[in-house]
């Protein structure tokens, strides 16, 4: 049976309402008003107290780009998360793709990669796939063990790298290239990783130009991660895409790790007044 899992130990992130393909979040100090496709219910709270509470809202021009419009100032701020015995922190910034910096759902996936590479012990590897700007990163260095963090944009390698100097960490392993290519040469080489982090998104150009759709390229990944894998390693596998169901992915999963046990969840963050919003399914071995 399919579950849905929360992240639980926010402190300074609240998702507040969401409808009308909509979002309204507190990070820290500011509460952003942001597009979100999942969000196709009515929000609970009037327009009224939207804009009332929103320090910023993004408008969007296009499938991607657009704008933020903002009460305050644009400048960059930083938010901390808890893991169990150690805190990381991370740099948001107002960018062009609506993103600023974090997916506040995947802190759920933070406390299993801290949890799983804390009873990996220091001389293990970690591979963090599509790492974009390294929550998952940071959580596995602050357990102890060695990470290798691989995206194909530099600029997010190196926000992902601040986040490392402002979480008092170090010695991350930064790679831009595309995340199939580094595997496929990692498999040529013998190496194999105590864990596997991957959070491929839905379409993406690679650092050379390669072009990536999930459903085209998520079986052959899984194939050679399948190989990189330790026998007793984990595996963190998230999925955003609208077209894909945790049906699918349990079958893919089964494809490739038929002789492991798989877990397969729903990701879900739930609001202020009480709706959950869905965004994502994951995979764990």
């Amino acid at each position: 049976m399919i579950k849905a899992i929360y992240p639980v130990h926010w402190t300074e992130y609240e998702l507040i309402d969401s409808g009308n393909g909509m979002k309204l979040e507190k990070f820290g100090h500011q509460i952003l008003e942001r597009p979100e496709p999942q969000a196709i219910w009515s929000p609970r709270l009037t327009q009224e107290e939207w804009k009332g509470m929103a320090t910023g809202s993004f408008k969007q021009h296009g499938s991607h780009k657009g704008e933020w419009q903002l009460k305050g100032n644009g400048k960059s701020w930083f938010i901390k998360y808890g893991l169990r015995d150690e805190t990381i922190k991370m740099k948001l910034n107002f960018t062009q793709f609506k993103h600023i910096g974090i997916f506040p759902e995947q802190a759920a996936n933070w406390d299993y990669i801290y949890k799983k590479s804390k009873e990996l012990g220091p001389k293990s590897s970690v591979l963090n796939l599509f790492a974009y700007t390294g929550g998952a990163s940071l959580a596995a260095k602050a357990a102890g063990v060695d990470v290798v963090h691989v995206d194909s944009i530099k600029q997010v390698v190196n926000w992902a790298n601040e986040n490392q100097e402002i979480s008092k960490l170090k010695d991350i392993r930064w790679v831009v290239e595309d995340a199939l290519k580094f595997v496929s040469r990692e498999v040529k080489r013998g190496r194999k990783y105590q864990g596997i982090i991957l959070d491929p998104p839905a379409y993406g150009i690679g650092a050379k130009g390669e072009r990536w759709k999930l459903e085209e390229k998520l079986g052959l990944l899984l194939q050679e991660v399948a190989k990189l894998l330790d026998d007793k390693g984990f595996l963190v596998l998230n999925v955003y895409s609208l077209g894909l169901s945790p049906y699918i992915i349990q079958n893919l999963m089964t494809d490739y790790f038929s002789d492991r046990e798989v877990d397969i969840s729903e990701l879900c963050l739930k609001s202020r007044t009480e709706q959950i919003l869905p965004l994502g399914i994951v995979a764990r071995i």
